[in-house]
């Protein structure tokens, strides 16, 4: 079932002279239907009159922006970025207007996605939770309000009156038929819980909302009523919370042999068996189209750690190939009817390039500057969904029989929401890592760029650009490497500074995006990128100075004890 709600707004002034209320809802765009929709409500605050502003501004701001944040964010991490940014925003136009007029708001903002739902609220708007059968509606958020009869209009937190804002979150769980309720102090100030989940309940969501107002007003409301009604009708099933929940609830298939048959799919391969996963190829019951099946392997099966990480990537996998962009490989959603743990991709025939390097199919400057453009593209897709790779390097790079290439292997990857274990896990292969994180610090796109870098140099050049790198070593990147022009004359000069621009020691040399060096790639000869300046030795080896300093100590002193026991005086 895709998702579906029914919504109904309603909001009137009451007995006040001007509504300051604001109030709306927007579903994701298409192609993004599975991040759901997002629904705001906000109660201007009357301080010379531009609460209607501040209210405005803050829904329409947050409905406008919130399906254009990564969609591998979490709704809490996309909501806290741009509630920040109003409140910084508002704050900061509140100090330029010096007394002619304060903008604040209140606001609560409910995001449902998948079977789950994001509150996100400041101050003293309310968000309701109605389920029929219940006999009151629960609130899911607490005022930001001094708790006294006579200061309950005194607010304690606003979007606008300090610099930073303190935002309260919650998460919960969606089945279809609940109802939500974002209200205004106008509605739930005069409302029982018990009527309004009967108002809430009535007729569709627009009736419902109108009734609402209606019987707030007739309550005797001394404020602006507004009320935004949400019904859930259908659910979203696959999102990262439901792959988890897979994951915890589905065991991974024992080992399988050629001909075996997993909830249809016909085993016609083993292709990899790393230890940790086991990869199949099996033919499509319903296509024949044949298809990859990655499991992990029995003796990790217990692993909760890996059953997460392997969720994860299944829906990393989703979201990067939802739209059809090339550069991955298709992951298919897993049915609900799937007795095991595992994940389905596209099958696609042909090599990685380690693949390729091993079997002495070196390729031509062009094959490798065309491999690298179509890499560089994918790479700052990726980027552009706030996920890092981790692990760029030629086994995960592969060309298919169509042609091609491909990046694959998302199983180490980070986008914010995957688990601490994984987050903190050193991943990627030593020599292929960049500088930085061997002293500390954490992988980010230019990781996935560096990395890229290394492997283009070690495919031009037959070898890697600091040698092989062990984990263990103290001296890794203690001489620049050397020009590919002078390992191998066909290389272009613009390529040779572009790829050492790429792997350079110093990453204040490097490409700082995926776009950057795609367009570098793209422009090749008309418009060459200089080559990085050489590191300096203090930089390559800190300790050089004072063994340079040493060795010339022990000359002198050598010197000294000769003149002073041989020569003549």
């Amino acid at each position: 079932m895709s998702f579906e709600v029914d919504i109904g707004y309603s909001s009137l002034r009451g007995p006040r002279d001007v509504n300051e209320d604001f109030a709306g809802a927007v579903h994701a765009p298409p192609g993004d239907e599975a991040r759901g929709l997002i629904a705001a409500i906000a109660d201007g605050v009357s301080m010379g009159g531009r609460g209607l502003e501040a209210a405005q501004t803050t829904v329409m701001g947050l409905l406008a922006d919130y399906f254009a944040t990564p969609d591998t964010w979490e709704p809490t991490a996309a909501l806290d970025r741009l509630i920040g940014a109003q409140n910084a925003w508002l704050a900061d136009h509140n100090r330029r207007r010096q007394g002619s007029g304060t903008a604040l708001t209140t606001m609560t903002a409910l995001v449902l996605h998948g079977q789950s739902y994001t509150l996100a609220h400041v101050g003293d708007t309310r968000a309701w939770h109605v389920r029929e059968g219940g006999e009151a509606a629960v609130p899911l958020t607490q005022d930001h309000a001094f708790d006294h009869p006579d200061l309950r209009s005194r607010l304690t937190r606003a979007i606008g009156l300090d610099d930073q804002v303190r935002v309260d979150y919650s998460e919960g769980n969606v089945r279809v038929g609940d109802c939500f309720v974002l209200s205004t102090d106008g509605v739930h100030g005069v409302l029982k819980a018990q009527h309004l989940a009967a108002l809430a309940l009535q007729g569709s969501a627009g009736q419902a909302s109108e009734a609402l107002v209606q019987a707030a007003l007739a309550g005797g409301t001394r404020d602006n009523a507004t009320a935004l009604v949400i019904r859930v009708i259908g659910l979203d099933a696959r999102q990262l919370d439901d792959e988890q929940g897979d994951a915890r609830r589905l065991a991974p298939p024992p080992a399988l042999k050629v001909g075996e048959v997993l909830d249809g799919y016909v085993i016609t391969a083993l292709v990899a068996d790393t230890g940790v996963h086991l990869l199949y190829q099996a033919r499509d019951p319903a296509t024949r189209a044949l298809v990859a099946l990655k499991t992990l392997h029995p003796s990790r099966a217990s692993d909760p750690q890996e059953r997460a990480m392997l969720a994860h990537e299944a829906w990393l996998g989703l979201r990067v190939s939802a739209r059809g962009e090339g550069g991955f490989v298709r992951v298919h959603e897993r049915s609900e009817h799937a007795s095991a743990l595992y994940t389905v991709f596209d099958w696609h025939g042909g090599r990685t390039l380690e693949q390729l390097r091993k079997s002495g199919q070196r390729g031509t400057v062009a094959e490798a500057v065309a491999a690298a453009i179509e890499v560089a593209k994918a790479l700052g897709r990726l980027h552009r969904h706030g996920v890092v790779h981790r692990d760029i390097k030629p086994g995960n790079l592969h060309l298919g029989d169509d042609g091609r290439w491909r990046i694959i292997d998302l199983g180490v990857a980070v986008s914010g929401r995957e688990g601490a274990v994984q987050r903190e896990l050193h991943a990627g292969t030593p020599s292929y890592i960049n500088p930085e994180q061997w002293e500390g610090a954490d992988a980010d796109a230019a990781s996935d760029l560096f990395a890229l870098g290394v492997t283009l140099y070690q495919w031009l050049a037959g070898r890697l650009p600091y040698g092989e790198i062990e984990p263990y070593q103290v001296a890794r990147y203690r001489r620049d490497p050397v020009a590919l022009s002078r390992i191998r004359p066909d290389v272009p000069m613009w390529l040779d500074h572009l790829v050492r621009k790429a792997v350079a020691r110093d990453p204040r040399q490097r490409f700082e995006t995926a776009e950057e060096m795609l367009l570098a790639l793209e422009r090749g000869a008309s418009r060459p990128v200089g080559a990085p300046s050489a590191t300096p030795l203090i930089r390559r080896d800190p300790a050089a100075l004072y063994k340079i300093a040493l060795a010339v100590s022990l000359l002198f002193n050598v010197l000294l004890v000769v003149w002073l026991l041989f020569l003549p005086h």
